[in-house]
């Protein structure tokens, strides 16, 4: 079956609950309320949704991506505004086509740097996500570029403090030439964005 035509877009406030629905019937995460700095996105075949996704605050601690990112504490908290976290991708069980789970990330790249910075007022600098890899091994993401940075420990945040959950491998997506330094650089430079014919 061809891959279809994809644009993506933001939800409409009209649109949320529905998002929120076919999120919770069909994520196995289920759905996830909008807490701190999030935007969800849904992909479109002439206003046919194909997919749904949900990108929030990044994680406050993650160590392998702190390693491979190389900030120190102080820079951590001071950027992690700087990294968005991919925390829902849901395609709809109708419309599983080859190739289209990595376009969809591809293209939606390209729209949240420009999203974020009018909806919060600063840049993206780099994308995270985590995948579950008793369910999961991440073809889609290593399709799109992002990189394979480690596993975490196994705990997530709740109320009471952190509870332990399934390790999950932790993968990044810089979205600017020489993200790491940049990230723990001091003091925080203006970086260079990847030109838009060098991410296809």
């Amino acid at each position: 079956m061809p891959l279809p035509t994809v644009t993506i877009r933001r939800v409409r406030s009209a649109e949320e609950r529905l998002f929120q629905k076919l999120m919770q019937s069909y994520h196995y995460l289920g759905a996830l309320p909008k807490i701190g700095n999030t935007i969800w996105y849904v992909a479109v075949n002439e206003e046919e949704w194909l997919a749904l996704l949900s990108f929030s605050a990044s994680a406050l601690k993650c160590s392998a991506r702190d390693q491979w990112i190389g900030w120190s504490y102080r820079h951590q908290y001071d950027r992690l505004h700087l990294v968005a976290n991919n925390s829902r991708f849901l395609i709809l069980p109708q419309h599983h086509y080859k190739n289209l789970a990595s376009k969809i990330l591809s293209l939606t790249k390209r729209r949240i740097q420009q999203d974020w910075k009018e909806r919060f007022g600063y840049p993206l600098l780099m994308l995270e996500t985590f995948v579950d890899p008793t369910r999961f091994i991440g073809t889609i993401y290593r399709a799109a570029n992002w990189k394979l940075v480690g596993k975490t420990k196994g705990f997530h945040r709740t109320r009471g403090g952190y509870s332990r959950t399934a390790k999950t491998q932790s993968s990044c997506l810089p979205c600017h030439y020489s993200v790491t330094p940049v990230l723990f650089c001091p003091p925080l430079y203006s970086p260079t964005p990847i030109k838009q014919e060098e991410q296809e």
